[in-house]
Order: C-alpha cells, then structure tokens, then sequence
C-alpha cells in the first residue's frame, strides 16, 4: 500500500479545517471539515427564501427563454452565510484553505476598474454594498437559458459541424455554454461588453472575491464553454475570435484544476479573522466538485436517479465526444477525463409508467419486474415523454424480438421491464460512446430517489456487469470542494504532485455494497446493448 497519505498528513497541521462553498442554482452552502475529512459545520443560503428583495423564482429570473440571476444576490448571500457559520460556533482563524464550486455555464462579467478595488476592500463594510457597482452587465446568464441558438449554429457552421466542435471543445454547441451568452452580449449590448474588464465562470467570480483579485478559470469548468481545447487544455483561439474581440484578454489564462492560488484577501482576514495563510485553491463546476466528493476513480460511475438521470464516469483513456453528453477535463486528475450524460425522462417517466400499469403502486411495480426474465423476452423500450436530452428526441417507442417496431406490449410486465431496461441501457450505450470501457474494476455509485429500488438497481448490476454502491455523502459539490481545498493545501506543502485518489485513500466516505450482477443476466444485456443503440440510431435517422 502506498505511504503516499501519511506523507501528506505530515503537512497539514494537525488543527486543520476546510471550507467548501457551492454557489448552486438555488441556493449558497457551505461545509467545513477537519482534517480527518469529517464534517464539522454546515450552513445554507436559500435565495428566494432568504433574499425575496431580488425577486428571484428557483433562484433565477426568467423572460421567455432568456433566464439570468443577479449578480449581487450571490455577494449577498455570501454576507449572510459567512454569518451563519459564525453562528455554527467556527473560528475562521482554524481555516487552512477553502475552494468552492458554481453552477457551470453561468457568466460574471466585472466592470473597468474593479481589479484595482478588489484588493481594498472595506472590511467594516459589507460585501454586496461595495461590489453592487462592479459589474458591468446586473444580470448573469445561466445555465438555464436557452436564447442563444442562432449563435451556437453559427460556431458550429463555421468550425466544421458539431462533431468538430465536440472533438475540439468536448461538447457541440449548447444554448447554455458560456461562449454563446458571450456573442449574444456582444452582439445586443456590445457597449457593456467593452466596459467589461474581465469576464468570469461563477465558479471564478466567486474564486476572485475570497481571493482579492481575479481568479482564473481551472480546466475542468473551461470545458463547459464551446472555448476550451479540452486536449491542448488552453483557449482555442478561432472558438475565441468567433465569439467575441479581444476575449482571450478577458478570461485570463486557464490554470490546472488542483492550483492553489495563494492567500486569502485582508477583507476575510479582517472582518472574519481568518489565519492570512489560509489559502484559495482555484474554484470549479458544480460537475465536477460532485465528482471529488464522491472521490470517483478510474472505471467507476455514478449515476443519479432523480427527476432527471445523471451519469458521470471517469474516463481514462482518450475520450470520444459525441453529439450528446459532454467530455470534461477531470477535476482531480489532469491526464483524465471525465463525461457528463443528462437524461430528461427520469423519475417522472418511471412514475407514469408505475401509475398506468402498476396502480400507483410500488410494490406492483417490483412485483411485474420480478416476473418478467431479464432481457425481457427480447423486448425493447424508449420512453421520451418531454423532449429528451440524450438524445434529442421525443415519443414512445417499442421493438419486438425481432426488432419490429410494435403499438404496445401485450403484457403490463414486459412494459415495466421495457421501461427499465430501456432506460439503464441508454446509459451504459452513450457512456461507452464517449469512451468508457466497462472493466472488472468497474464499479456504480447511485444517488437519487430511485436508488432505494433494489429492483432496479439489480437491473442496473447486470447492465453495466458491476457491483451497485451507495455513499453516505450529502451536498457531493461542498464536499468535494472542501476536499479539493485539503488536497490542493497538501500539494502546496509538499511541493509534489500526489494523485487526489491517494490523498483520500484513507479518507474518502463509507460506501455499502446494494448489488453484485448476475452472470448470465450480464452476458444477455452485452447483446442487448448493441441492439439499443442500433435501433436508437434507426429512430434517430429517421425522425
């Protein structure tokens, strides 16, 4: 076993806490662990509840497909949930380091001048009353507009197709991605984007105020703007120029995901009495925090059964972006990668399909999967009631054993196993298209209302031929940051590089095994996974 870990807890003092921070669509958290990693404190911000001033509607304001935040709502939460851990009884002063998370995609953009006050900050005062002036554009773009298509078309139709992109940047054109929402500015306010000093993530603006300047952007949250050489890890600059003039200059340079950037600002030191060691490790997604916090390795997946199904995987290898899902530079491993597949149709779809044929019941649901073989007689099903993500397709549709299309199934159960094969299989398909290889360390960690259905997750087992876990880990963006802050202070001080993976070795959250698969179950889902994704190509090709 390697000594790895203890050598790295040499470094960090033997009184050490971590501050991790999610600025989350819909709310501000934070967590604080000592330096066994165990939580200490938590404290959270709602900002419709807690700040109904800004007139927020799930954290956000929206006009049409237009959908924004404002920016100084987040300053000010930040003021009250300093607050709130102050209450919790923390002494900042026992803060080693902090990072911290945001929503990805989201934008910041600071005004002229601002670099010069950042460093002089008045610690009597308030955040939100000193830094309501500072950005040049009130309203940030997040990650649930959608108003910038045309603009995604042109990259796209100008870099060679979206698979180009994809190849080059990890994802085709997305409405979201922060490169788009920085054309539609320049192209409709053009006068605020060349006031405009610096444009940050959410993730780096947050970053820049605990840090007293402006932070730059890590690799792995650059990935999620249609800008980044995901290979190259540096701006592509003909995705840059097609965007906006002179952006290159206004994102700074991007910089490896573990970077520490030095201390934190006077402002903390003074108002809060934080240590002036304490040090800022660069900022992330939301994303890829969530992957630190569930200290995901090499070969593993975690999947999140929720109103919409989630997948990330650690990809090892060279990946292989598609036209749906997206490839990011791993948060914790700069040789990796890691990829993200959002799937509409989760939980909602699974409660039509229990309302119509099991009565509303559970139990029925369970008992209609338990009598049905796995493979479901050679029946395939594809359940998209709203307009699906991965892929982009809408409608109901059934394949017989001999891959007829047919109207319904004659019987409730195979229309249950349908819906639940159907909906892991995808999974495991789009995984392995963007590069993911099912190995035999391969192992699943689930979260999500479903993820307490053994039904399903035996299901899931045999799909993906791998044990099924669940972590005992909460809020996995806080944690992950605050993970991320302890391992970034220990590279710090040892002044070598050590794998995220064997800092937490003897760190990382319990983990109980739910499921193993079943062989034979296995070997039949192998050959059902190439008939999904052939006949998903078929419906694709013809819609």
């Amino acid at each position: 076993m390697s000594d790895v870990p203890d050598i790295l807890s040499e470094t960090i003092p033997r009184k050490s806490y971590f501050l991790g921070l999610d600025f989350s669509t819909q709310q501000l958290k934070a967590v604080v662990v000592d330096e066994k990693l165990e939580v200490l404190h938590e404290a959270a911000v709602n900002f419709d509840r807690n700040l109904p001033e800004y007139r927020t509607s799930g954290g956000v304001k929206k006009n049409g497909s237009t959908v924004t935040a404002p920016t100084v709502m987040w300053v000010k939460a930040l003021d009250l949930l300093m607050d709130q851990l102050k209450i919790t009884g923390l002494d900042f002063q026992d803060i080693s380091a902090i990072s911290g998370s945001g929503q990805q995609h989201g934008s910041v953009y600071w005004r002229k001048g601002v670099q010069n006050l950042l460093p002089t900050l008045d610690p009597t005062k308030f955040l939100f009353l000193q830094l309501a002036n500072c950005f040049s554009i009130q309203d940030s773009p997040v990650w649930m507009d959608s108003s910038t298509h045309s603009y995604c078309e042109t990259m796209e139709k100008k870099l060679g197709g979206p698979q180009r992109l994809a190849d080059l940047t990890g994802s085709r054109a997305y409405e979201r991605f922060t490169g788009h929402q920085i054309a539609k500015i320049v192209s409709e306010k053009a006068e605020l984007y060349f006031n405009t000093e610096r444009i940050s993530l959410v993730s780096s603006f947050a970053c820049s105020v605990f840090l007293g300047c402006y932070s730059p952007i890590d690799w792995s949250d650059a990935s999620g703007m249609n800008l980044f050489d995901i290979t190259l890890k540096d701006w592509d600059s003909q995705c840059l120029h097609m965007c906006a003039p002179d952006l290159k200059e206004k994102l700074g340079e991007p910089v490896a995901t573990h970077t520490c950037l030095g201390p934190i600002s006077n402002y903390f030191v003074e108002r809060y009495s934080f240590d002036p060691s304490c040090q800022v490790v660069v900022f992330t997604g939301d994303n890829p925090a969530s992957l630190a916090g569930m200290c995901l390795e090499p070969g593993d997946v975690a999947i999140s059964l929720g109103t919409s199904d989630t997948v990330f995987l650690w990809l090892s290898g060279k990946p292989t972006p598609s036209l749906e899902g997206h490839v990011f530079c791993n948060p914790v491993d700069p040789e990796a990668y890691m990829a993200l597949l959002c799937f509409k149709n989760g939980s909602l779809t699974r409660e039509r399909i229990r309302d119509v044929f099991a009565h509303r019941s559970w139990d029925e649901f369970d008992a209609l999967l338990a009598c049905t073989p796995p493979g479901n007689h050679g029946h395939i099903g594809m359940y998209y009631d709203e307009q699906e993500i991965t892929p982009k397709t809408q409608g109901t549709f059934r394949f017989n054993a001999f891959d007829q299309k047919v109207n319904t199934f004659e019987e409730a159960a195979t229309e249950v196993r349908a819906l639940v094969e159907g909906q892991l299989l995808a999974k495991r398909v789009h995984a392995e298209q963007l590069g993911f290889n099912i190995g035999e360390s391969c192992r699943v960690f689930v979260t999500g209302g479903a993820s307490n259905n053994r039904s399903i997750l035996q299901i899931l087992a045999d799909v993906f031929n791998a044990d099924v876990f669940t972590q005992d880990t909460a809020n996995s963006s806080c944690l992950g940051s605050a993970y991320r802050a302890a391992h970034g202070l220990a590279l710090k001080e040892s002044g070598m590089f050590i794998p995220f993976n064997e800092f937490m070795a003897n760190r990382r959250p319990n983990f109980t095994l739910l499921c193993r698969p079943r062989v034979e179950a296995a070997k039949l889902y192998d050959s059902m996974a190439a008939r999904y994704a052939t006949l998903e190509s078929s419906i694709l090709t013809h819609q």
